[in-house]
This record gives structure tokens, C-alpha cells and sequence, in this order.
């Protein structure tokens, strides 16, 4: 049987997220019933049948696994995967694709499709994402994902369903379209990733950053390097609405035991319950 990358994974609802981060190292995430996966620092085999990506960054331990996951997908004979990511990045990402061609002697096939802040991209029928700006050291974005639903218009409410009919045979439009945040994926960022979309706080999942969280660490060189401290969630504990927040992406230098015992220390009770470390 073949090993596997580590990961962990929770369950929220409906939604089932599976994942693995730690800063410098490697970062990759997936929501298996979304059909989508964040990050590829690297590339666990049971992340192989996901074919979508969305990537926010191009350092390596969030994109370094590109060319073994397109190659992959090739080998197995599964479709070319779709993968999002900064459009100021595409070129240099199809740069390193093609290099790996060379080497491999194997077409990379895929679809990189570059993104901007503030464009609404379908999934499916169901579902949608939003791309939102992110500040770090290189071009960055964050990711909302939505789920799509029909609802008819408050002025048709309590008709019969043959009056809707006639209604639509009209060429009336009886349905309007509601969009729920699911799951928000800042990937690495500053706390002006996290203010950037009033909808980063209102989505039922939240998977976020939190690199630093020793009352030491220096907050100003933390920001100037895009990431974030346990005091910048602590200075927004009232604006996170969100039922499921992970911080993950936690620095090397320091232990899982040592921030957990610190997040029990100062996390409001509010947000004690919603919050899990991401390790």
C-alpha cells in the first residue's frame, strides 16, 4: 500500500476539510465535496483525484508540487487538472512546467488559468468562488467559495405553481440568486488579507494564517514579511462570524504543544470554541 503524505482532516456540516501546513515546509488543503483543492506545496496521492486547484502564491511550499501533480494526473490517464492561481505568476508557472517537460520527457498537461482580485469564477451550478487581494511578498490572492442557490422573488411568493409557469412562459424571471460563503482560504498574508472582503469573517469555514503567536515576536517585521500574529486575530475577535476558524501555517521555530497552550491562554471564550490549530 502506498504511504502517504500527512494530513489532517475535520468535518463541518456537509464539508470535509483535509489538510496540511506549517510555514517553510509545505502547504496543500482539499474539500472533497467542493471537488476543489487549495495550495500544492505538495501532493499527497489521496489529493490526486481532485481535479481543481486554487493556488494563491507562487513560493515554494505552496506551489513546488505542480509539476509532480500534472504528471501524475497524466500517468494515471485522469483529465488535465484546472488550476487558479495569481495572474502575475502564469507565465513563470508555465516556465517551470515546461522546464520539468524537458526533463521528464512527458507533456504537462493542464490548464493554468490566472486570476485577479475581484473576479467571480463558476465551479459548477452549485458553486462559485470569489478571488480577493491578500498582501505578502509576492503577488497573492485569497479565495471564497459560495454555494448557489435558486429563490423565487418575495413578490412571487404564495403562488400556485401553474401561476409560476405562466409566469416564466412570459419570460419573467420569478427566481433570484442567493450566494452563502462555505469555505474562505486566505492562504499567507497580512491582516489587510483579512479585511480585504467583509465576507472572510461570514463564511461557515475559515482557513487562515497564524505564523507567530509569541507575545515577543515583533508584530511590524511579522507584517512587512505578509504574515500574521495570534494578537491580529485577538484585535478582530468580534468580527469573525465564521462557525469553523483554522489557523494553520505555523512557524518552524516553534512547537504545536507551546501555541496551543497559548491560544487556550488568551482566546475570548467566543471564539475559543470555533477556533482549531491547524498543525
Amino acid at each position: 500500500m502506498l504511504e502517504n503524505l500527512p494530513y489532517e482532516s475535520i468535518r463541518h456540516k456537509a464539508l470535509t476539510i483535509e489538510g496540511y501546513s506549517r510555514a517553510a515546509v509545505q502547504s496543500y488543503w482539499r474539500v472533497p465535496e467542493l471537488k476543489i483543492g487549495f495550495e500544492l506545496g505538495a501532493s499527497p496521492w489521496n489529493f490526486m483525484g481532485t481535479q481543481t486547484f486554487l493556488v494563491t502564491h507562487g513560493h515554494l511550499d505552496h506551489l513546488a508540487a505542480l509539476p509532480v501533480y500534472v504528471a501524475r494526473r497524466r500517468m494515471m490517464k485522469m483529465e488535465p487538472p484546472v488550476i487558479y492561481l495569481p495572474a502575475e505568476i502564469v507565465d513563470d508557472a508555465w516556465r517551470v512546467l515546461k522546464a520539468w517537460q524537458k526533463l521528464d520527457r512527458g507533456r504537462m498537461l493542464c490548464e493554468l488559468i490566472g486570476v485577479t482580485a475581484g473576479e467571480m469564477v463558476s465551479l459548477s451550478r452549485e458553486h462559485r468562488f470569489t478571488v480577493f487581494p491578500t498582501k505578502h511578498t509576492v503577488p497573492s490572492v485569497g479565495y471564497i467559495v459560495y454555494d448557489v442557490r435558486k429563490k423565487l422573488k418575495q413578490q412571487f411568493q404564495g403562488l400556485h405553481g401553474d401561476q409560476i409557469r405562466d409566469l416564466r412562459l412570459q419570460g419573467i424571471d420569478v427566481a433570484a440568486e442567493s450566494l452563502t460563503p462555505l469555505v474562505c482560504f486566505t492562504g499567507d498574508t497580512s491582516p489587510p488579507g483579512l479585511d480585504a472582503h467583509p465576507d472572510v469573517y461570514r463564511a461557515e469555514v475559515l482557513i487562515t494564517e497564524m505564523t507567530f503567536f509569541r507575545p515577543e515576536h515583533r508584530k511590524e517585521k511579522i507584517h512587512k514579511f505578509g504574515h500574521m500574529h495570534l494578537d491580529d486575530i485577538l484585535e478582530r475577535a468580534e468580527r469573525f462570524q465564521n462557525e469553523l476558524i483554522l489557523l494553520s501555517h505555523l512557524s518552524t521555530r516553534t512547537h504545536d504543544a507551546e501555541a496551543r497552550r497559548r491560544l487556550d491562554q488568551v482566546l475570548p471564550e467566543q471564539l475559543r470554541s470555533r477556533v482549531r490549530l491547524w498543525t
